[in-house]
């Protein structure tokens, strides 16, 4: 499931135009953009009893300020993590994941796929008053999006984000991630200049292949990187072992001193 960061090329007959890769450029960062900055660390505000930051950062007054590069990095200084859950919302899983999330007092951020959201909007509204954040990981989830042209990325990107702001009216939809993955220059230049931070992990445990409790638990607690984002998964099949995993992983986490916070939405200016 590794980030696809090919340079432009043609797709499906259709070049990539000079007009599209200026988006880049509009969207406000290179294609490598460094994550974490002073601006989303003041952002951060802790409950120091949960220690968990939870703020939602102001609306942006203009899409070009959000970054094309991948984030990958919570927001913070120190022992912070981000928590990242895909391919819902779903009507079983998700409101466990809620559950165990409300239990520990940890925020997290939802990449919704847009037909789960069309068909479940009650549980994007759920997500959304529980202070979570939320994502847009395309209308169909789609791995192979990297090698289709421009305009199918587009609307892959742009249609499911109306689909779950149509849940919601007027709450942002901060990050967009590509399926497994499979980002291209296009895909984040589209996202960032529609508000959107491209989003990417550090941790993946792999809870969606079903590997056992023990070997999830072990890939997150083991040699964890600097302001990890950790991907998790409450949707695309049975995710049972998902819930218990975060079940014993988030009290591990708080133990460990770490804070709960969000992936980086801005850049290092």
């Amino acid at each position: 499931m590794g980030t696809t960061t090919s340079g432009s090329r043609r797709r499906g007959g259709i070049a990539v135009t000079a007009a599209v890769l200026g988006l880049l450029a509009a969207a406000g960062a290179p294609a490598f953009a460094a994550t974490g900055t002073t601006a989303d660390q003041e952002r951060a505000q802790p409950r120091p009893e949960a220690r968990t930051r939870t703020q939602v950062e102001a609306p942006k007054a203009a899409a070009d300020r959000v970054p094309a590069g991948i984030s990958r990095l919570a927001v913070g200084t120190g022992r912070d993590i981000a928590i990242t859950i895909d391919d819902g919302p779903d009507p079983r899983w998700t409101p466990q994941v809620l559950e165990v999330l409300r239990e520990n007092h940890v925020k997290a951020t939802f990449c919704m796929i847009g037909t789960e959201a069309q068909a479940h909007p009650d549980l994007v509204r759920q997500v959304a008053a529980a202070g979570h954040r939320l994502c847009d990981h395309s209308v169909d989830h789609d791995v192979t999006m990297d090698h289709k042209p421009v305009a199918y990325q587009s609307r892959q990107i742009l249609a499911a984000k109306e689909m779950i702001q149509k849940a919601v009216p007027g709450f942002p939809v901060d990050y967009y991630r590509a399926p497994g993955g499979a980002f291209t220059p296009e895909s984040r230049a589209i996202a960032a200049a529609n508000g959107m931070r491209p989003l990417g992990w550090s941790v993946d445990p792999k809870d969606w292949s079903r590997p056992g409790l023990p070997a999830i638990v072990s890939a997150v607690e083991n040699g964890l990187p600097t302001r990890p984002t950790v991907l998790f998964h409450d949707g695309g099949g049975d995710r049972s072992e998902t819930v218990a995993a975060l079940r014993q992983y988030l009290p591990w986490l708080a133990a460990q001193g770490y804070a709960f916070t969000f992936p980086a939405l801005t850049a290092t200016p």
